[in-house]
């Protein structure tokens, strides 16, 4: 990996907003009986503040889970053909395996969870990303510590753990809705915070988050008080545990299509196809119901979904915009995910950032995640992808997919996959 470079090249603006070539948003109406009910929403006063938005991207470095599941709580997924037969297995989720897969025993435990929370904690404990419309922005403004043998790095809208050999990013997980324009409300709930968010029709988005900004439930309420849960990300506290510890290690699974159907390329893919990849089951058994978190940081896990690779859009070195002619790309991708949305609201999409191999893993890990925000928010903002469906993290350069060690643009990309049957526990057919 080269050196870390002394400063990236100026991006124009965070979150690529250009819009595209706008699909009538279908509303993604919830139906009854398609998810458990959850709380009861009491609208306290307080006006939420409005950040402008950000976007991101850059090489990152194994990140680590928290949170085991718990049943009863099963979010719906949805069920269809499996994929053709073909090749042997694939490693990771699409790309090379992740290094160090199994974790270290000695990863980020308590200490290291509460040193999180002083950067990753309730509305505005991460700096917000005003000024930061350039990467050289975000390298100025960052703040290290160290809390024992963790160091925590915080810089506009993220906050970066790193524990020997493992790093972590983390972001408020309500800012995206402020990003976009929702009027959003908070009331403290003890150790939790309740977010509301209001769409001009009255749906409502409840979001639950810890004291450490960890998002906990994610639900939507509809004009009637009809709740449907989108993510149940709650803990399962086994309190001596480390981070480390929550990496779910699995057998690779066995890959039953030619590897171009399990990682599909955008650019050479039609919307049939593109549909068809984010809607499959599973192509292999998912042993149990898992955490976001566990999704996120388990490449194991995430290795039993097919994918997209977006590859029709890219980013210059050291940005995350988008431009205008290719945030119009995203239509097709965007008009698969809603009509997977149209027969199952509660679905969950993954969008993950990458970057190439060039500069340092806390600059790519950055990057990677605001790249992924950007796709996100143009899916939302100029294509009508409901912001609750979606969910972005960054991994850097760890699954590069033109293996090389000099600029790639191929490697600066983003990737999407539906993981609602990770969250459910749901194996296929």
């Amino acid at each position: 990996m080269a050196p870390p470079p002394a400063a990236a090249p100026a991006a124009p603006a965070p979150g690529g907003r250009s819009p595209g070539t706008p699909l009538p948003p279908p509303a993604a109406q919830p139906q009854p009986g398609q998810t458990q009910p959850g709380q009861t929403l009491a609208p306290p006063p307080a006006a939420a503040p409005t950040a402008p938005p950000p976007g991101g991207r850059g090489p990152g470095a194994p990140p680590p889970p928290s949170a085991q599941p718990q049943p009863g709580q099963t979010l719906p997924g949805q069920t269809l053909a499996p994929p053709p037969a073909g090749q042997p297995p694939a490693g990771a989720p699409g790309q090379p395996p992740a290094p160090d897969r199994q974790g270290r025993r000695g990863g980020i435990g308590l200490g290291g969870a509460a040193a999180i929370g002083l950067g990753a904690g309730v509305i505005g404990g991460i700096m917000a990303t005003q000024g930061a419309e350039r990467f050289d922005d975000v390298r100025s403004r960052r703040e290290e510590r160290r809390d024992g043998d963790v160091t925590i790095i915080r810089e506009p809208g993220r906050t970066i753990i790193r524990d020997d050999d493992r790093v972590i990013i983390r972001r408020d997980e309500t800012q995206a809705f402020r990003d976009l324009g929702f009027q959003g409300r908070t009331e403290r709930l003890g150790d939790e915070s309740r977010n509301v968010f209001e769409r001009p029709d009255g749906t409502r988005i409840v979001t639950i988050t810890d004291q450490d900004g960890r998002l906990i439930r994610r639900t939507r309420l509809d004009r009637n008080g009809q709740e449907y849960v989108i993510i149940d990300n709650t803990r399962r506290d086994r309190p001596n545990d480390r981070f480390s510890d929550e990496i779910v290690v699995l057998p690779p699974p066995p890959l039953p299509m030619p590897r171009e159907r399990y990682i599909v390329d955008a650019e050479r893919a039609d919307e049939r196809l593109i549909y068809e990849t984010i809607m499959a089951p599973p192509i292999a058994a998912i042993p149990r119901r898992y955490t976001l978190d566990e999704v996120r940081y388990s490449p194991d896990l995430r290795a039993r979904m097919r994918s997209v690779d977006i590859d029709t859009v890219t980013f210059e070195t050291g940005s995350w915009t988008i431009v205008p002619d290719q945030a119009q790309r995203l239509a097709t991708i965007a008009q698969s995910i809603r009509q997977g949305l149209q027969s199952s609201p509660n679905e969950v999409f993954l969008v993950e950032g990458h970057t190439d191999a060039v500069g340092s893993d806390i600059d790519n890990l950055s990057l990677s995640d605001r790249r992924a925000q950007s796709v996100a928010e143009i899916l939302t903002r100029d294509f009508g992808v409901p912001a609750e469906n979606l969910t972005t993290q960054g991994y850097g350069e760890q699954y590069l997919k033109v293996a090389t060690q000099e600029p790639s643009r191929e490697n600066r990309r983003v990737t999407l996959r539906r993981i609602t049957p990770l969250l459910a526990g749901q194996s296929g057919r």
